[in-house]
């Protein structure tokens, strides 16, 4: 039976956790638009290819628990903290759970490390903003109208949700999940091999 993690593994999980709660502190400096850069997908990436699909869902849940403590979704919180704490904690445990599953699937089929990385990076941030997205339909769709009115853009609902809440942060979060978890984990791979 395999499910005991190794000490490595744990001690990686650690080192990620920390590194998720730190990104996530840090990155709420960095605001694009009203919400800050979510740095931390890059992480649970890396768990998702260096210590499996346990770690990486485990690192997507503290991700959530960060974004709650972090003081970001304090927006959210004043309309329903159910919906809140669903759709944050959802979008943090998804993003983890999928980036480690298609980790594995893309690995498995086609014995490409690099691939099955990219293919995690891209997973990762598009599960996040959609659960966001679908958070946000079902438990907030009145008050972001009266966000849509105050920005200026009358009712057009799914053009505010788009374009202010996800779009220049989706994009962020995609690119550098691309680009720089690739790299991460390979330098863990090779120094692992040492």
């Amino acid at each position: 039976m395999k499910n005991k993690l190794s000490t490595k593994t744990l001690v990686l999980g650690a080192v990620l956790t920390a590194l998720v709660f730190l990104l996530q502190y840090l990155g709420a400096f960095i605001k694009l638009g009203p919400f800050s850069i979510s740095l931390v997908l890059i992480p649970i990436v890396i768990g998702a290819a260096t210590c499996g699909v346990g770690i990486s869902t485990w690192l997507g849940l503290v991700f959530g628990a960060a974004v709650l403590l972090s003081g970001d979704a304090a927006a959210f919180l004043a309309v329903s903290v159910g919906g809140t704490l669903l759709t944050v904690l959802a979008k943090g445990i998804l993003c983890g759970l999928c980036a480690g599953l298609v980790y594995q699937g893309v690995l498995r089929l086609t014995k490409n490390t690099l691939l099955a990385v990219i293919a995690a990076a891209i997973v990762c941030p598009v599960v996040n903003t959609g659960i966001f997205l679908l958070g946000c339909l079902a438990f907030f769709m009145e008050p972001i109208a009266q966000w849509t009115a105050a920005a200026g853009l009358g009712g057009d609902v799914a053009h505010y949700m788009i374009f202010v809440l996800v779009g220049g942060n989706f994009l962020f979060e995609l690119a550098t999940n691309i680009i720089l978890s690739p790299v991460a984990t390979r330098l863990l791979k090779i120094q692992e091999k040492q």
